[in-house]
């Protein structure tokens, strides 16, 4: 029995999967530098897997990849590699740089990947209208905003604590993408935050007092946007309309 032809369509969706699967190179590359606690090196290169992780899913969606191979999950590769770069080196860079104190990063780290692990196996994290319900362990983020602002001790491990905890709460929170309401405005402030980012990663991590202010002025916007579309689900419901 002949061997099949693997298609053009196959192969063209079998390669979106490896763009996915790039970023546990990325990973890999942000491990070594977290280990020899180059934090510059180790943030660009979670910048880039973030990177991916963004492009990689409309793409999929756009080649009908779950359709052409669906014996292939890239919902279950991005899981994989997304734990890896948004939870577990984050929680690692956390522990090794000590700038919590010993205690506090160790019990931070752990809380981290704890939850965040149990958050994966959750497979109802998203509402109908795309938001993720409970924090979305984005803790790439959470970790970088820490180490640019540096707001001390008590206050990081608060930040940790209280994002753990709402992990599981059943508080929207924002896809900037694939959330369709106030997109136009949610979507240009993720941007603003991630030039905010590049710029205190060119500035070597030791950020600009503007740039500090830009990182936690977009990143508190982010974190609470969907709360606040909870409470006020009318809110950008006419963009949507319009669109109708």
């Amino acid at each position: 029995m002949k061997p099949k032809k693997v298609t053009w369509p196959q192969a063209r969706a079998f390669s979106v999967h490896l763009l996915t699967a790039s970023g546990s190179f990325l990973a890999f590359l942000s491990l070594v530098a977290a280990s020899e606690e180059r934090w510059t090196a180790m943030f660009w290169w979670l910048g880039l897997a973030l990177f991916v992780d963004g492009i990689d899913g409309p793409i999929a969606r756009k080649l009908e990849v779950k359709e052409i191979l669906p014996t292939w999950s890239g919902e279950l590769l991005d899981n994989i590699i997304d734990y890896v770069t948004y939870v577990l080196i984050p929680a690692f860079a956390l522990y090794q740089s000590g700038f919590m104190g010993e205690g506090l990063s160790f019990l931070s780290g752990a809380i981290i990947v704890v939850s965040s692990a149990i958050y994966y196996a959750d497979t109802g994290m998203k509402t109908k209208e795309n938001f993720f319900k409970g924090f979305p362990v984005v803790w790439n983020m959470v970790v970088f905003t820490l180490f640019v602002i540096e707001p001390g001790q008590w206050v990081s491990f608060a930040v940790v604590v209280i994002a753990g905890i709402l992990t599981f709460v059943p508080m929207s929170f924002l896809h900037p993408v694939r959330v369709v309401r106030l997109r136009n405005i949610n979507l240009p402030i993720t941007l603003i935050w991630c030039a905010f980012g590049a710029i205190a990663l060119a500035q070597a991590m030791h950020a600009s007092e503007w740039v500090k202010i830009g990182i936690a002025v977009s990143g508190i916007y982010l974190f609470f946007i969907g709360g606040v579309m909870q409470l006020f689900p009318n809110l950008g419901a006419r963009q949507i309309a319009g669109k109708d």
